[in-house]
């Protein structure tokens, strides 16, 4: 009876207990449901978003180098010699803006270099993003100013530009115009809505 009574006191005991708090380690971790629904902190989903970030510009990067290489052997060919002022000021403008790509491109690798170990990653994550978006709109330019100088070498009349037209509004389409219909038409969830900010 007494060993009943005894089971009985620390049952109640136990009931009555106060439910313990998160200690400090958890509450600092702070996890949150981003993008995908993913449990995982700030720093985590920076990192995750950082290497996806680095496969992005690798594809980025190998289309600007060739295309870039390509440019820079254009004005040894002796046939460069021949092309008009307005030809070569195409040309001018061209490099100039597969020189900017590059740069753009490149950004994200030395800007995280040099910050390398402040903590600040989730802001080298913005920044490399914003770098990237500069760099793809410089492509885009670059790709449809190649175009341009390549089809009226080619063509020497007015198909030329509207060729170029078709194809910059092909590029525009899927680089751009679909990607933000989708953004626009998906809801991001809390953390993802913080970062952009």
């Amino acid at each position: 009876m007494r060993d009943h009574q005894d089971h009985d006191h620390d049952h109640h005991q136990e009931r009555a207990e106060p439910a313990r708090e998160p200690g400090p380690e958890k509450q600092e971790r702070g996890r949150e449901t981003g993008d995908g629904g993913r449990d995982e902190t700030r720093l985590e989903r920076a990192d995750r978003r950082w290497n996806e970030l680095l496969q992005e510009l690798r594809v980025a990067q190998t289309g600007v180098q060739i295309l870039f290489g390509f440019l820079l052997a254009v004005v040894f060919q002796p046939r460069f010699t021949e092309l008009g002022e307005v030809d070569k000021a195409i040309y001018v403008v061209t490099v100039v803006l597969g020189a900017a790509t590059v740069g753009a491109l490149v950004g994200p690798v030395s800007f995280h270099r040099l910050v390398a170990g402040r903590r600040l990653k989730p802001e080298t994550v913005t920044w490399a993003s914003r770098l990237t978006i500069v760099g793809l709109v410089l492509l885009y330019l670059t790709m449809a100013s190649t175009f341009l100088l390549i089809l009226r070498v080619v063509l020497h009349n007015t198909l030329a530009l509207w060729l170029v037209a078709l194809m910059a509004l092909w590029f525009a389409l899927w680089w751009f115009a679909i990607p933000l219909w989708a953004r626009r038409h998906t809801e991001a969830g809390p953390a993802d809505r913080n970062e952009d900010r």
